[in-house]
């Protein structure tokens, strides 16, 4: 059957309807995933064509995913980084929702201190078990949609929850029919894609999860999860990690529509960003994310990566105000203890800090050398140095004028006898053995003293 295309406008066939195949041995992908090696990237050399939405945003799972990987949460940070959330994604939405867990009367004391806030953006959504008693609480709860669980791949069906593929799918429309019984639209989480029988399960299960939504006259939406963090973004890799062909296998071959369609990636294999860009390219209007990027194993995709690839694929922040991301990396680290990686892009302490003395030289001249972009104007983070036995005469100058804030005309050059002196004593504690870098408040001291009063510490 050929029909008009309403995404591409193009006649296509229409004659690919996949029933679920019910098989008796599970599809374990044992030519890539032998467990014993590395898992293998297969290429069948089909491309699919790129197709990015009209409108791309970001969804968070930091109260829901991330939340599962560090101490719980008190109800005031849940609180407080809500709303540092809400003013970095701005009026527009960019930071579209974000998920909550209700289990607990904590869980739900959050949700109700988030809803008292009136905030548009995110807004809250939550995570259930799927039990009717569990849908009556989101919407009592005045919540609107709702995460479920359904798991796609054999290693769920059959080896986890010892059920066949036809049990499995029975079991999952029967939970969804529940939450269209409640009236709330449900979010289906299908869990470990990246292992599972496109074609033989989530292509079916998913035709049928569109006919229910249709019916029940209530949308649904697909987030289509990479549990292990297995997909790919090249060009002509083969199902079942090809993140451009899950992507529009949903949308071709399942018409879920952009909108309501999802990316859920971890970072087991350092591809979580490149794989949630690849997931916007390709048609996903939402990428899921979490804060810091903290979750299960190597954790979730990074929100505030998320905000800095919207920005290059979309030429503007669209109202997002990035410097609330150093905001929020202080509040980790400040109220809830958290360390931060201090290489970590955007949030770290050492992102933008350079310690090779031909860096800092180049810094000294003009920042746009060494510094990825205006990190003073965008992250409230500017470029610095730190001083150890290899910054040299201008990484010291640099460093100078950035800690004690000079303005142009104040500025010293490394030329200057102030910072010859401190140098020549900087290298007189190296000489002797030191290894760390030098602290702020040594180098201030010492500065003071060189200077004899002419910086005074801050």
């Amino acid at each position: 059957m050929l029909e008009i295309s309403p995404k591409t406008n193009l006649l296509e066939q229409k004659n690919y309807r996949y029933a679920l195949q019910d098989v008796a041995e599970p599809n374990l992908y044992r030519d890539i995933y032998d467990y014993e090696s590395v898992p293998k990237v297969p290429f069948n050399h089909r491309r699919v064509p790129m197709g990015m939405p009209e409108e791309i945003w970001i969804s968070d799972t930091s109260f829901r995913d991330g939340q599962q990987s560090v101490d719980p949460y008190t109800v005031d940070q849940i609180v407080n980084l809500y709303k540092l959330m809400s003013k970095l994604g701005g009026p527009y939405g960019i930071i579209r929702q974000t998920e909550f867990f209700i289990y607990s009367q904590k869980d739900r004391e959050a949700v109700a201190r988030c809803q008292e806030l009136g905030l548009k953006f995110p807004e809250i959504t939550t995570w259930i078990r799927a039990t009717k008693e569990d849908f009556k609480l989101v919407k009592d709860l005045g919540i609107r949609e709702t995460g479920i669980l359904v798991s796609c791949s054999d290693y769920h069906i059959f080896k986890k929850m010892k059920l066949s593929r036809s049990e499995a799918m029975k079991k999952y429309l029967e939970t969804v029919a529940l939450a269209f019984e409640a009236d709330v639209m449900p979010r289906c989480h299908l869990e470990d894609i990246t292992r599972a029988d496109f074609y033989g399960f989530v292509v079916p299960f998913v035709n049928e999860l569109m006919k229910m939504s249709q019916d029940a006259g209530i949308p649904l939406r697909i987030r289509a999860c990479d549990t292990m963090g297995y997909g790919v973004p090249y060009p002509e890799v083969a199902l079942p990690r090809s993140v451009p062909g899950i992507v529009y296998g949903l949308q071709h071959y399942s018409d879920v529509a952009s909108e309501y369609l999802e990316w859920h990636g971890h970072n087991d294999f350092y591809k979580a960003v490149a794989n949630a860009s690849t997931a916007w390219l390709y048609g996903a209007s939402a990428v899921n994310c979490s804060l810091l990027g903290i979750g299960e194993r190597t954790g979730n995709i990074p929100l505030e990566a998320m905000v800095f690839e919207y920005a290059s694929l979309r030429g503007s922040m669209d109202g997002m105000d990035p410097t609330v991301i150093t905001e929020i990396a202080e509040y980790f680290k400040q109220e809830m203890g958290y360390k931060i990686p201090p290489m970590t892009p955007f949030v770290g302490r050492n992102f933008n800090v350079t310690r090779a003395g031909i860096h800092a030289d180049g810094l000294l001249k003009d920042e746009e050398i060494y510094n990825i972009f205006n990190t003073k104007k965008l992250l409230n983070r500017p470029a610095s140095v730190l001083i150890s036995k290899t910054s040299g005469l201008a990484g010291i100058a640099y460093w100078i004028n950035e800690n004690y804030q000079l303005t142009a005309n104040e500025a010293i050059s490394k030329q200057d006898p102030l910072v010859i002196a401190l140098k020549a004593w900087i290298d007189e504690q190296f000489d002797a053995g030191r290894q760390a870098a030098m602290s702020t408040n040594e180098l201030e001291t010492k500065i003071e003293e060189l200077s004899g009063g002419r910086l005074a510490r801050l």
